[in-house]
């Protein structure tokens, strides 16, 4: 057995089966999604056992929607014994590649997350197993690959390694972020998260610089606006409800009461656009290229409300739209299903 897992969150499984589904076709690799609902995971099997190497390497997990992290698992063991579990791991890696790092992880879900406690215990004596048997460096090294120990349960566990480039720097892909105590609304989370996901710190410090113009469609009471002024934008907040007195005291905010889909900018000196309206997710799209094609903003970050049910179908949808609208523009876009996200995708379009 060989092939992809990757990790979502509960209840988003068939979504990121569809997206592992279509994304491993148009690079010319073919298996099955393995699903279970509400487990935080998919196992992506690969027909021929040495496309999940190739498919891990060949799909950024930059370009993967409702994935968190991903590697290629390479080997599964279940029923594992309570008196020597280590034994068996050991020597199902033992056809990796030397390792430089260890990372015993768990389902982001009720049940999982139960076994967090087993998981920092049990990965201090498999490290120092790994190394004993050279399958893992003496110290961490980042430039080789990543071991991977994901437990679905304390007895059964898929073993597998990732590009170091290639997976996310947080345990279980989750970036965790304290609402700041200033905040208007906990929504301020998911445009801090989005900002630290698309953009690198150096990117930030170019494209996030103090004086720049924004607006912030639907930004009652004001969380994303709240992100922008922390980081000395000024923003001009659109919608009909009441912003925050502590942000309009900040002398950084214009308040416009106005149909966030009928504002347009008097000048032509915006660079962020930035929208959490709830809206049909085409409508929304269209909008955000609109704003770009027409010179109003440089760069926009903007969440898509999905429905229940055939999100993936909807969200391809929305990018048919963003393409259309965009008239055959150069553009970017990277499309995110953030951990501070309910049931909604966060875009950043460029």
């Amino acid at each position: 057995m060989a092939g992809l897992m990757a990790y979502c969150r509960a209840g988003f499984e068939s979504d990121l089966a569809l997206e592992l589904q279509d994304k491993a076709a148009s690079r010319q690799i073919y298996g099955f999604a393995r699903t279970q609902g509400g487990s935080g995971h998919v196992l992506f099997e690969c027909y021929q056992e040495h496309d999940a190497t190739r498919l891990s390497s060949l799909l950024p997990l930059s370009d993967l929607v409702f994935a968190r992290q991903q590697f290629a698992c390479l080997a599964k063991l279940d029923h594992l014994e309570g008196q020597d579990r280590i034994s068996p791991i050991v020597e199902a890696c033992e056809a990796f590649p030397l390792c430089g790092e260890l990372r015993v992880e768990y389902p982001d879900t009720t049940e999982g997350r139960e076994l967090s406690r087993f998981c920092r215990k049990f990965s201090v004596p498999l490290r120092q197993a790994l190394r004993k048997q050279g399958l893992l460096t003496a110290k961490e090294q980042a430039n080789r690959p990543v071991l991977f120990a994901f437990f679905t349960d304390s007895r059964n566990v898929c073993l597998g390694v990732a590009d170091p480039q290639n997976v996310s720097p947080h345990p279980l892909g989750i970036m965790r972020l304290r609402t700041p105590a200033d905040a208007p609304s906990r929504s301020s989370l998911k445009l801090d998260e989005a900002i630290q996901t698309f953009l690198s710190p150096t990117e930030q410090e170019k494209r996030l610089q103090s004086g720049m113009q924004a607006v912030d469609l639907g930004a009652c009471p004001g969380g994303w606006t709240y992100q922008l002024v922390r980081r000395g934008l000024f923003v001009q907040a659109v919608d009909n409800g009441a912003m925050a007195e502590s942000l309009m005291e900040t002398g950084q905010v214009r308040h416009f009461a106005e149909d966030g889909f009928k504002f347009r900018p008097k000048k032509k000196h915006v660079h962020w656009l930035v929208c959490d309206m709830v809206e049909q997710p085409a409508k929304v799209a269209r909008l955000m290229a609109d704003w770009l094609r027409e010179g109003w903003c440089q760069e926009a970050i903007f969440n898509l409300k999905l429905p229940m049910k055939k999100r993936y179908e909807c969200l391809q949808q929305a990018l048919q739209v963003i393409e259309e609208h965009m008239a055959g523009r150069p553009y970017q876009l990277q499309a995110r299903h953030l951990y501070h996200d309910r049931e909604e995708i966060t875009l950043h379009l460029r």
